[in-house]
């Protein structure tokens, strides 16, 4: 087991920008995510019709932007022009906020030099155009701020792709906890590994270990948080950014102590 969890810094992910505040994957949810004082983000990256990299999660268009299609029907700058407010989560809170390219994300990253991005490839891209085209698109938008990325996917040829090309860091994003995935992964040796904490094992046991780092997401308690850092993981990616921040920083007044998290 590691060592006393005042010895360890648990590294908070905003998952999607600050998403549970703001439309996830938008400009708006990254900034309030660096203003609250997170050092790392995730994002997800899937292809326009015309082959330009855009910010989204979903190739489905419906659920954040109420459009019906895919994104795979529209080019770059049609996509730019659509709005991605989430009316069903915020109504017209967040009128006017619409779907970025990666390159605007770069710009508003590149003299934010203390982020580090998490930058996912989707499958849906993947199997539409095949990593041969989507990887090195991304990575040439990625190149000003290339030092500050990991390249993330579930797939593996895209992030063998994305290491080869450029030097990147990776990070392989687990569909199962098994020994099927552990064969691959101690193979692959990514800097990262990524996994849905309901996947994990119900044991408590340590994770596996290896020269890469856990990063666990969909993690919305510091209890949970807390558990997972005994089992060695570092990293807490989460959409609860605001509350997860303060959960951390109560705990530390509550206990004296300025160790524990670090956003």
């Amino acid at each position: 087991m590691p060592g006393p969890l005042s010895h360890r810094l648990i590294h908070l992910i905003a998952h999607r920008g600050n998403a549970r505040d703001f439309p996830e994957n938008t400009l708006p949810a990254l900034q309030s995510a660096v203003e609250l004082g997170i050092r790392f983000i995730e994002f997800d990256v899937q292809l326009s019709a015309d082959g330009v990299p855009i910010v989204i999660h979903d190739d489905e268009l419906a659920r954040t932007t109420g459009i019906a299609g895919s994104v795979f029907d529209y080019s770059a700058q049609e996509l730019a022009a659509i709005e991605a407010c989430e009316r069903a989560r915020f109504e017209h809170r967040f009128e006017g906020v619409r779907i970025p390219l990666l390159s605007d994300v770069v710009g508003f990253l590149a003299e934010r030099r203390e982020i580090t991005a998490f930058v996912e490839i989707k499958r849906a891209s993947l199997r539409r155009f095949g990593p041969e085209v989507v990887v090195p698109k991304i990575l040439e938008v990625l190149k000003p701020i290339r030092s500050r990325c990991v390249v993330i996917s579930f797939d593996l040829p895209a992030l063998n792709m994305a290491r080869q090309q450029s030097g990147a860091a990776i990070g392989w994003v687990l569909s199962e906890y098994d020994g099927h995935s552990r064969l691959k992964f101690e193979a692959l040796k990514p800097d990262f590994l990524f996994c849905d904490h309901e996947k994990l094992p119900r044991d408590e046991s340590r994770l596996w270990r290896g020269p890469w780092r856990w990063a666990i997401y969909e993690v919305d308690s510091i209890e949970l948080a807390l558990s997972l850092a005994m089992r060695g993981v570092d990293f807490i990616e989460t959409m609860a950014v605001a509350p997860m921040i303060d959960a951390f920083r109560n705990r530390a007044a509550r206990s004296g102590r300025s160790g524990g998290a670090a956003v």
